[in-house]
């Protein structure tokens, strides 16, 4: 699962790796253009993935995650065969991240429906880590075929990547999952599951932070690069693909915190330490390339290293019969708060001067750090009980 996984992610960053570079020129985009565009992805992802991981209460999981995972790869190849500009590119772009609404989440309930009873922590940190892996190989891909043959070969190459989990599919054991009654798209029970949901509102943040620095990551070291010098070897490509597959032992060691130390507690600290980094970075970009390159990294060790504990503490706290329906809640808060990180930090560099000015890359990581700093909130606000909660359970004792 965790190898399908990977393949399932090899489109996902084709678009950001590429926007700064060779479409934003080719197509003559804004910043906010160009962000809205990328951040296509997560609104297609955020449209679907209530109904499409909802439905895997009802039917077997693997049979979404194996339809989703070949509409991915179609989309992604469509998108080299006929964008031709801001809004092709957003409407083909937002089909493919509708295609893997059915491939991550519904991917992550057919692995704990077929995982032994008991704490499953460490096996869904390993799969959400394997997030970061196949993003890292997804800069890789994306930015070597395109300077090589060019951006539209780029998205034909990673979309070959989905065929991966398409195989996992047919290898893995049917499983139907006990019959449900009631309404598909039922959100109370979970809304009512103050614990699951600030872990859920957690993720949202933590999406924010890691899909706004995900899109202009390139657009930035370039910035860095033109402007401050950078060794010839530490390239766009090379930095981005560091920054990405770090993430992976970053979230793996942010789970094992979160078991030893609390998971409450490791996740605010990690919050925090990432909303630091990312005004530190902002605040010194015009500093030495190799000091900002020594910062990046840093950078992609905090924003992922939340993100296996959110989850893992998400699943813990979901019921059982609506897990489903609480993985769909997770992946909608998250994906619809990545695409506003998308966007959002698009709109910020315009406002400050635009790619070439310091000052809009200030504003940008501002953002992302102010993003960041909400997740803190959202945990504590788990954990503090309503005043009615509170009278209740005073009176049954």
């Amino acid at each position: 699962m965790c190898i399908g996984q990977i393949g399932n992610l090899l489109p996902h960053v084709t678009l950001s790796a590429n926007l700064s570079q060779h479409l934003m020129p080719a197509w003559g985009l804004s910043a906010a253009e160009g962000g809205l565009m990328a951040s296509g992805y997560a609104f297609g992802y955020m449209l679907a993935v209530p109904v499409l991981t909802t439905l895997t209460d009802r039917i077997d999981a693997r049979l979404v995650l194996l339809g989703g995972s070949i509409v991915s790869g179609l989309a992604t190849m469509a998108f080299g065969l006929f964008a031709q500009g801001f809004w092709s590119g957003m409407v083909i772009w937002s089909l493919a991240g509708l295609g893997f609404a059915g491939a991550y989440m519904p991917g992550l309930k057919a692995l704990t429906d077929r995982l032994p009873a008991g704490d499953t922590s460490r096996a869904v940190t390993l799969y959400t880590s394997s997030f970061s892996l196949g993003v890292g190989l997804s800069f890789l891909a994306a930015q070597l075929v395109a300077d090589g043959l060019g951006w539209r070969a780029a998205f034909f190459v990673t979309g070959i990547g989905p065929v991966a989990m398409v195989i996992a599919c047919v290898l893995i054991e049917p499983r139907r999952p006990a019959p449900r009654s009631g309404r598909l798209l039922n959100f109370a029970p979970v809304f009512a599951n103050r614990e699951a949901l600030g872990y859920i509102l957690g993720y949202g943040a933590h999406c924010f932070e890691l899909y706004g620095i995900r899109t202009w990551l390139v657009g930035f070291w370039t910035f860095v690069v033109s402007h401050q010098g950078a060794p010839s070897w530490l390239s766009p490509v090379v930095l981005s693909v560091c920054f990405a597959v770090i993430s992976m032992p970053a979230s793996i060691l942010g789970n094992e915190a979160a078991l030893k130390f609390g998971r409450h507690r490791a996740i605010t600290v990690v919050m925090i330490a990432s909303a630091c980094v990312a005004a530190v970075i902002g605040f010194n970009a015009t500093a030495p390339g190799w000091v900002l390159a020594l910062l990046l990294l840093v950078y992609g060790l905090t924003v992922p290293a939340d993100s296996g504990a959110l989850t893992a503490g998400m699943s813990a706290a979901a019921v059982s019969e609506h897990r489903g329906a609480t993985l769909a809640l997770h992946s909608t808060v998250g994906f619809g708060l990545s695409a506003a990180g998308a966007w959002g930090t698009g709109v910020a560099l315009d406002m400050a001067g635009g790619p070439q000015s310091a000052t809009g890359w200030l504003l940008v990581f501002v953002v992302l750090a102010a993003g960041i700093a909400l997740g803190p909130l959202a945990l504590l606000w788990a954990r503090t009980r309503p005043p009615a909660l509170k009278l209740r359970r005073e009176n049954t004792r």
